[in-house]
């Protein structure tokens, strides 16, 4: 009884840690500047100061908020569209044929899987640089589907769900590799289709370091480098300008534009719970 309790007070307090900043951050957009400072850190403003603050932060700089958003779709879309087409027949090739250099190519796609993102932002600069692409989409859109997490996903999940005697037979009725493919293995491999684009889109969306590096133009930026832009332009970080507010972000604007920020991801995550379930399940037990 007594490590229970223990283990409550741990839970509620992991619980608080990584709540109360979201909820503070869901508040701040209902209060005015001041009384972000002055009031309560969980008081409501009002709807009137909410919608003051979408009007300031998309209105910003001619709607620099709006394109940023845009970009961080073409690119998300983008980086998880190739990602799929890459690494849904690259998983099938690794688990159920054989080939000179299979068990190498599994061993290098683990190693890179566990690789930090950031380890591999140079290499890929200089390379995208070589072909001249950098400040372009495609210097974000490639490497972004470049996504060995999801060949390994799908590897784990052709080599442990579908029977080798349903592709047999198929092969038996007379299709070639590719019919076994894409009659047989892809319409029973689609929660592991799901569960790789949900984890490449969110890893592509939340990243800040490789379009920070790739991207130069302020109008080409996604929406998580944006952020920073627009956190070097809050009140907070020039307090002996009192006369420049109307060119700044304030901070319930930055507060509004982090909940805009992540909304994408929350919202494919609520709508994709029960097919991301399935495809975690997918390849949990062996037939």
């Amino acid at each position: 009884m007594k490590w229970r309790v223990v283990t409550l007070i741990v839970l509620l307090a992991f619980t608080a840690f990584f709540f109360v900043p979201i909820i503070w951050v869901l508040l701040a957009p209902t209060k005015t500047d001041t009384a972000l400072t002055s009031s309560g850190p969980f008081a409501f403003g009002n709807f009137s100061n909410f919608f003051h603050a979408w009007k300031a932060l998309f209105g910003f700089q001619s709607g620099v908020m709006r394109g940023w958003l845009e970009n961080s779709a073409i690119y998300s879309f983008g980086g998880v569209s190739i990602a799929i087409v890459a690494a849904i027949p690259a998983g099938y090739g690794l688990a159920l044929t054989q080939f000179i250099g299979r068990k190498t190519l599994l061993a290098i796609t683990l190693v890179t899987m566990i690789m930090p993102a950031t380890a591999l932002v140079l290499p890929l600069f200089l390379e995208v640089n070589s072909v001249h692409l950098t400040d372009t989409p495609w210097s974000v859109i490639l490497p972004f589907s470049f996504f060995p997490f999801g060949v390994y996903l799908c590897y784990i999940f052709f080599s442990s769900t579908i029977p080798r005697d349903l592709l047999a037979a198929a092969r038996v009725d007379g299709c070639n590799e590719w019919g076994v493919f894409r009659y047989i293995a892809l319409p029973l491999a689609r929660p592991v289709v799901a569960l790789v684009a949900f984890f490449a889109f969110v890893a592509d969306w939340n990243n800040y370091y490789l379009p920070f590096v790739m991207l130069s133009t302020d109008t080409k930026l996604p929406v998580q480098v944006g952020l920073e832009y627009l956190i070097s332009s809050t009140e907070a970080f020039n307090p002996g300008n009192p006369g420049t507010g109307a060119q700044l972000v304030q901070r319930p604007e930055l507060a509004l534009a982090i909940v805009v920020a992540i909304a994408p991801v929350a919202i494919v995550f609520i709508f994709a719970q029960r097919t991301l379930v399935k495809g975690m399940l997918a390849g949990a037990t062996k037939e």
